[in-house]
């Protein structure tokens, strides 16, 4: 629907043309206000997120101007981004960070039968490398299972257990939660050290491991490493480990938390998701079953301080 304002030769009045379409003049004006009026703003729309977060695709595009305001269809979007050569391209490396061959202690994989119904049900870890100008550095992080959320993480120059029992006592601080969380993670020697295993047993853990060669049994950490490679770390010159630290930090606990949509999800972030499942809850909405298909207990509902996550480098 077209209607002017002014008194141009020919023009409909607002308030004639809303009547005729049936329509309000204030659902007029809101329209006018909320959808880019013409493609050029809608491309400087879509420029500032592509901007800000460099290595979103069209679809989380499309999410994140629906978030602010402007109901454009993904195929629009799309469109927009392949004419003005937006759309993200992946680069793929790897290097081999699981020990596996060693004769300690390894547990069977819980997670194909486990019912994860909230936060702090199940968590997942793992380890992955980064690469400096004249080392490579190792980054382990503990996920929750149900919120995708990074509850703690470590960056060392030290492939070893010290790498991940740090994440993983960052995790439990901040969390702090209760006994029956299913902790998974692959074969390494460093989630199977004593060290680890007693620490995570102590928390009231219990302890769940990857069949060996079978990196999609721990899916969900390897999607969020893809993510943190592809969206911080091949974008970025780190000057040294500690810039390295402070900008993938930066990118963990403030982006990837607090601000990057995700699609499994409901496009939400997930401290976002997470607040929202404790506010329902807390209503009496929720109706989390905390018994179903899982060993233990959950701390749904119960809010977590957001504490700095912030390990010391080693």
């Amino acid at each position: 629907m077209t209607a002017e304002r002014d008194t141009t030769a020919g023009a409909i009045p607002v308030a004639k043309a809303c009547e005729l379409a049936s329509v309000s003049r204030s659902w007029y004006y809101d329209r006018q206000r909320r959808e880019p009026r013409n493609e050029t703003d809608l491309q400087d729309k879509i420029e500032e997120i592509v901007t800000e977060m460099q290595a979103y695709g069209y679809r989380r595009v499309t999410q994140e101007l629906h978030r602010r305001g402007f109901p454009v269809n993904h195929k629009r979007v799309l469109r927009i981004m392949r004419e003005q050569s937006w759309l993200c391209k992946l680069v793929r490396l790897s290097r081999r960070t699981t020990q596996s061959d060693h004769g300690l202690a390894v547990f069977p994989n819980l997670l194909p039968d486990a019912v994860i119904t909230g936060p702090n049900q199940a968590w997942v870890a793992d380890i992955t490398y980064i690469r400096l100008s004249h080392e490579f550095v190792y980054l382990a992080v503990v996920l929750d299972a149900h919120s995708r959320k990074v509850v703690g993480w470590n960056l060392s120059r030290r492939l070893d257990v010290s790498l991940t029992l740090t994440a993983l006592e960052c995790a439990l601080a901040k969390r702090r939660p209760g006994p029956g969380v299913i902790h998974h993670s692959d074969r390494g020697v460093q989630y199977a050290a004593g060290d680890y295993v007693a620490k995570a047993r102590e928390a009231g853990m219990v302890l769940s491991m990857s069949r060996r060669g079978r990196p999609k049994d721990n899916a969900q950490a390897e999607s969020f490493f893809r993510t943190l490679k592809v969206e911080q770390v091949y974008l970025s010159e780190y000057l040294d480990f500690e810039d390295a630290r402070q900008q993938i930090g930066h990118f963990i606990e403030d982006v990837y938390n607090r601000k990057r949509l995700h699609s499994s999800l409901g496009y939400m972030p997930p401290t976002e998701f997470e607040a929202k499942l404790i506010a329902a809850s807390q209503a009496g909405i929720a109706g989390v079953d905390d018994e179903k298909g899982h060993p233990g207990g959950s701390t749904v509902g119960v809010p977590v301080p957001d504490l700095p996550m912030a390990p010391a480098g080693i």
